[in-house]
Parts: C-alpha cells; sequence; structure tokens
C-alpha cells in the first residue's frame, strides 16, 4: 500500500461521495489527503501504526488518519466500499472517460441508472441520452469517442505502474523465509523488454523455495501477498492473480538450471521468440521455456543463462529492448548490434518546472537534486503566460526569473550549470507566447503545443512548422502533445516535421515523463532516421520526478539510439554548442 494507491483510493471515495450529493467539505477533504498522499515524502503505510506520526502530514486531520489506516490494513477505504455497493465498481470507469467528471456521472445515475462503460454505450446507441441537461449532440459524440478510446487502452497499465507493482512484489517475495526461501525475482515480459505500456505482469522466481521440497510453501506464501484483489489460479509452481489496481500477475518459481530459458521464453516478444525457434530447428535444437535442446537425442544444449541460449545458437546477446523481430537476430548475427544508450551516460536535464509556476520546488532545490544524480548540468524551463491554469509567466515574470536563475547558477559555483530556459507555448497560428527579445535571454527555448489540441492535420502542422521556424527555439517538446492511455496524438504531419527540424537544427525531445513518453519508440527511430538532433528530458515538476529518465531511457535503447545520438549524453559547454545556434 504505498503512497499512491493511497492517493488513488482517498480520490475515488472523493468522487463516489460527490456523485452521491455528499457534503462539499467532506468531498474537499477527500481530495486534500489525496493530494497529501501523492505529494508526502513520507511512506503513509508506514506511518500509519502511529496516529501521531499520520497528523504530522499536512493535509491529514484525524478522519483522514482513520482511513488510511482502513486502507493499509483491509485494502480500501470503508466508505469507498459502501458506495461502490450501491453504485458498482464500474461507475469508477465512467470517471476514466474524457470530460467525465463526478457531477456528470451523477447526472447519468439519476437520470437513467447509467453505472458502467458498456450500460453508456447501451444508451448513447439507443439514444436514451437525448433530451438529457448538457447532454447535446456534440457532448454524445464525446462521449462516443472516449468510450472508444478506453476500450483500445482497457487492461493495459503505464510502464511506471507496472514497474512500481514489481518493485513492490520483488521487497516481498525477497523477504521469504528471512533470505534462504527466495535468491532472485525478475520481471520478465513487455515490462522487461520496456513497452511504455504492459498488459499483465510475470515475475520469475529462483531460489531454494522453488525446489519441489519447499514449492508449496512458496506458493502459500506468494499467495498471501497483501495486495491481492482476486485469486486467478494457484498451482504447483505458479500463482496468478489480479492487484488492487486489475494488474494481472503471474508469478512463476523456476529451478535454477532452467532460469536462462524461462526468463528468455517469458520475455518475448512473441514474434522474437518464433523468429528464434525457427533459427535452433534450422541448427538441429528445440527451444522452450524449460532448455536449448538438441533435437535427436533431447539432451539439454543450455538452459541456466540466457546468453548461453543466444551463444549457442550463434547469436550475440540481445538486450531485451531490441525483442522485437525488427533485425536485431539479423544484426545479433553477423555482430552489429549497436552500443545502447545508458543512464549513466545523461549528463543533464533541460526539460522542468519549478513552483515559479506548476512545480512543487524552488530553482535551488531542483539544481542541488540533478547534483544529487551526478548530472553537470539542468535548465529551468517553466511555462509561458499561456498556460493560465499553470501561473505561466509573462514578459516581466519571465525575466525576473532568468535573473532567478542566473543567480543560483553563480551560488552552485561550478559544482552544476543551471541554463535558463522557458517552456514557451505555441499559439493557435504557430506563434510563440513570448516576444524574441525576451526568448534572446534564454540558454533553452522549449516550444510546445499544450493548447487546440483537436486542430485538423493540415493546421496543426502549419502550426508547429512555423513554430520551429523562430531563430530562438532550439527545442520541440513533447512533438505529438499524447498521454499514453489518455490522450491520442495530436493529428500532425511528423515527417513533415521531423525533416524541417533536421534542417533547422532544431532538437526533438523525448519527454521521458511515463504518462508521455513522446516520442514514442517508433518515431524516435524516424528522427534518428531523418538526421534530427535528439534530446531526453524528464519535464519534471518535482525533484522526485527526476528519477522518471529512466523510463525514457528504455524508449530510446528500443529505438536503438547510443550515446552518441543524444545530445544530453555530452557535457555542459558541449551540449549548449549542438544546440540550434542562437541568432
Amino acid at each position: 500500500m504505498d503512497n499512491a494507491t493511497l492517493a488513488r483510493l482517498l480520490t475515488e471515495t472523493g468522487d463516489l461521495l460527490e456523485i452521491s450529493g455528499g457534503d462539499t467539505f467532506r468531498i474537499r477533504s477527500y481530495r486534500r489527503a489525496a493530494e497529501a498522499a501523492e505529494q508526502s515524502t513520507v511512506d503513509l503505510a508506514a506511518a500509519s501504526v502511529d496516529l501521531a506520526r499520520l497528523l504530522e502530514v499536512p493535509g491529514i486531520g484525524k478522519g483522514m488518519a482513520a482511513n488510511i489506516q482502513a486502507a493499509v490494513a483491509t485494502g480500501s477505504i470503508p466508505l469507498r466500499d459502501e458506495l461502490l455497493a450501491r453504485y458498482s465498481s464500474g461507475i469508477l470507469d465512467l470517471l476514466k472517460l474524457s470530460g467525465m467528471g463526478p457531477k456528470t456521472v451523477a447526472l447519468l445515475w439519476e437520470a437513467a441508472q447509467i453505472a458502467s462503460i458498456d450500460q453508456l454505450a447501451a444508451a448513447i446507441d439507443a439514444g436514451r441520452l437525448a433530451g438529457l441537461p448538457r447532454m447535446g449532440e456534440k457532448q454524445i459524440e464525446k462521449l462516443r469517442k472516449g468510450i472508444e478510446d478506453f476500450r483500445k487502452s482497457a487492461g493495459r497499465f503505464r510502464i511506471d505502474q507496472a514497474k512500481e507493482a514489481a518493485e513492490r512484489l520483488t521487497e516481498y517475495l525477497l523477504a521469504f523465509d528471512g533470505f534462504a526461501g527466495i535468491d532472485r525475482v525478475t520481471p520478465a515480459g513487455s515490462l522487461r523488454r520496456g513497452r511504455e505500456t504492459a498488459g499483465d505482469l510475470d515475475l520469475l522466481v529462483t531460489g531454494p523455495a522453488c525446489e519441489p521440497a519447499r514449492a508449496a510453501e512458496a506458493v502459500a506464501y506468494t499467495a498471501a501477498y497483501p495486495g491481492i484483489r482476486d485469486m486467478i489460479a494457484r498451482g504447483e509452481n505458479k500463482v496468478s492473480f489480479y492487484l488492487g489496481s486489475s494488474l494481472q500477475v503471474d508469478v512463476r518459481l523456476l529451478p535454477e538450471g532452467s532460469y536462462g530459458a524461462a526468463l528468455q521464453y517469458f520475455t518475448g516478444s512473441k514474434m522474437h521468440n518464433v523468429a528464434l525457434r525457427q533459427r535452433a530447428l534450422k541448427m538441429g535444437y528445440t527451444l522452450s521455456e524449460w532448455a536449448l535442446a538438441r533435437l535427436d537425442d533431447e539432451s539439454v544444449v543450455a538452459a541456466e543463462t540466457e546468453e548461453s541460449i543466444y551463444q549457442a545458437l550463434g547469436l550475440d546477446w540481445i538486450p531485451p529492448e531490441l525483442r522485437e523481430n525488427l533485425g536485431e537476430i539479423e544484426a545479433a548475427a553477423r555482430h552489429e548490434l549497436p552500443k545502447l544508450i545508458e543512464q549513466d551516460n545523461i549528463r543533464g536535464d533541460v526539460h522542468m518546472h519549478t513552483h515559479a509556476t506548476d512545480g512543487h520546488n524552488s530553482i535551488r532545490e531542483m539544481a542541488e537534486a540533478g547534483l544529487a544524480r551526478g548530472y553537470q548540468y539542468i535548465a529551468i524551463t517553466d511555462h509561458s503566460k499561456n498556460l493560465a491554469m499553470t501561473n505561466g509567466l509573462d514578459e516581466k515574470r519571465a525575466l525576473e526569473h532568468v535573473r532567478q536563475i542566473r543567480l543560483v547558477d553563480e551560488q552552485m559555483e561550478g559544482r552544476i550549470r543551471v541554463f535558463t530556459g522557458i517552456e514557451v507555448d505555441i499559439l493557435g497560428d504557430g506563434a510563440l507566447d513570448l516576444p524574441d527579445e525576451v526568448l534572446a535571454e534564454m540558454d533553452v527555448v522549449i516550444a510546445s503545443v499544450h493548447t487546440l489540441l483537436h486542430q485538423p492535420k493540415e493546421e496543426m502542422t502549419a502550426r508547429v512548422l512555423r513554430a520551429i521556424e523562430n531563430p530562438y527555439v532550439r527545442i520541440l517538446g513533447h512533438p505529438t502533445g499524447r498521454l499514453l492511455l489518455r490522450r491520442e496524438p495530436f493529428a500532425i504531419d511528423l515527417p513533415a516535421v521531423l525533416r524541417r527540424a533536421a534542417e533547422l537544427g532544431v532538437a526533438v525531445e523525448h519527454n521521458a515523463a511515463p504518462e508521455r513518453l513522446d516520442l514514442c519508440d517508433r518515431d524516435l527511430r524516424l528522427a534518428k532516421e531523418l538526421g534530427c538532433r535528439i534530446v531526453i528530458n524528464t519535464d519534471a515538476h518535482d525533484t522526485r520526478h527526476m528519477e522518471k529518465m529512466r523510463y525514457g531511457i528504455k524508449q530510446l535503447r528500443r529505438a536503438w539510439l547510443g550515446p552518441a545520438d543524444v545530445l544530453n549524453t555530452l557535457a555542459a559547454k558541449d551540449f549548449l554548442a549542438a544546440l540550434r545556434p542562437r541568432p
């Protein structure tokens, strides 16, 4: 029960309370507590054993502290369970639709007893929403589109959500029998390959507890994991269940001798494995989750490690991120696999926000956090004025912010460089949100689209092309505007934009925030092919967000990128010189 899960449970309770017409003050208290849980550096589950410790957290009163204690003990909040029993668990899915808030859900329930996605879709098809308040044709079509998008993403989870679940389960499993039961827990499947989303989570487990004499004990221990919502199956060497988030987890107990074969098999991808098995057959072998063995006498050739399996097949070991049957097997046979980028190659992060706009930390705090990560430089790139909801900077505030950034840069005394910057909004016609004389004061100008996301493809393309023509723009931020599992990329002729960016020397961003991961791996490959300069950033709004760089690194590796393909692997002086020259 981590802080993010607590925040979700508190938010859902507040939403359900609003749907039911609950007291406004009470609703607000749940949402304030949810925000506190999300932002607090205190492990609330660990603190829940001490009421006084919980009450020290801003935003947590006695009532919310009791709810947190209940959630840690039972996996839910009593009021949440009571309200879900009145409606159904499906009502929470309605809140995931674009533009759907508690008030609209309440309207649908009161008018038509709609409490699930399927019921809403049926009501739209039957024309039963026509005539309801706030349900004009445009709103109904928006709901229809939202249902389509939801169904496309249903059952998928972002890479960070799957990774965090894997880390919590790994910590639990390694605690089995102190230290003697389970020696190693390895995530496999799409998470290991670094896919931006996962449909389920495979965990491979080895150790003394996986031997026949102790396997039943290990299975029972795994099945007692407190985060389980529903048990799917429980066998001699496998446990399958749903977590409270609905993520399916398969835990497989393996003999040490088959670990490598199982890791290769369950990492995938499906087409990579098919191609590998075909290669094995041509060489007189059979490849399974248990071993690479000879066809004639079934003797084991390799099984304990992945490296031994690939070597026996005449291949270099293939990094998991490349296993998508996109030429990696042929490259491994020719010993021509690229040297992929590593997180340690990154020298700086040049897209981040402070409390001057919508961030949570000061310039100095972001600089200290960058220094702690071993970075040589960061850039502070707060929002411009068009994003009023973020308290964006106007001309006067932007220039004062530049002065404050330079002051912190001096105070850091060369331990880390702090570049001046801005994330300037690309307006609807392609103009920028701040005048050139202000942008001229910035070391790093990132231009991004945040509004009018539904423009036709031709308009959006012309808009972005006009923006990057501005000589002060050095980086195009999150170029497709997508939000994973929430919002599709906006319509744009991306190849045309990338070609022009390459011609102008404008770098394109891979935004490593796991809700974006924009550009995606496919588009990163295209960017490289077209000669684009590439920068990876976290878009950090909090010092803790800097650690999300790891999710973006996975996408760069999936795109076959090496250190030389990414500008912020360069030292500070070389990085600025590699960006588009300023006028």
